[in-house]
């Protein structure tokens, strides 16, 4: 009976743990999602050229899924 107890205690945690992991991560992409609707924001990312960053890592990411898939 010991032994039921114990896996119900640590089945219990863990899923206590799962979700509040899985809380904290929503509200990251709430978060970040609340910052990135800002104009201001939005004007300094357009400055910094972060989509041309994006466009040029592409090629690099196509290529590093192609090798993976071998």
């Amino acid at each position: 009976m010991t032994k039921e107890i114990t896996r119900s205690a640590t089945s219990e945690t863990t899923d206590k743990e799962t979700l509040f992991m899985l809380g904290g991560i929503a509200l990251i992409v709430f978060g970040a999602g609340m910052v990135l609707s800002s104009p201001v924001i939005r004007r300094y990312l357009g400055q910094f050229g972060i989509g041309s960053l994006t466009q040029s890592a592409l090629p690099d990411i196509e290529r590093y899924l192609k090798l993976r898939s071998m």
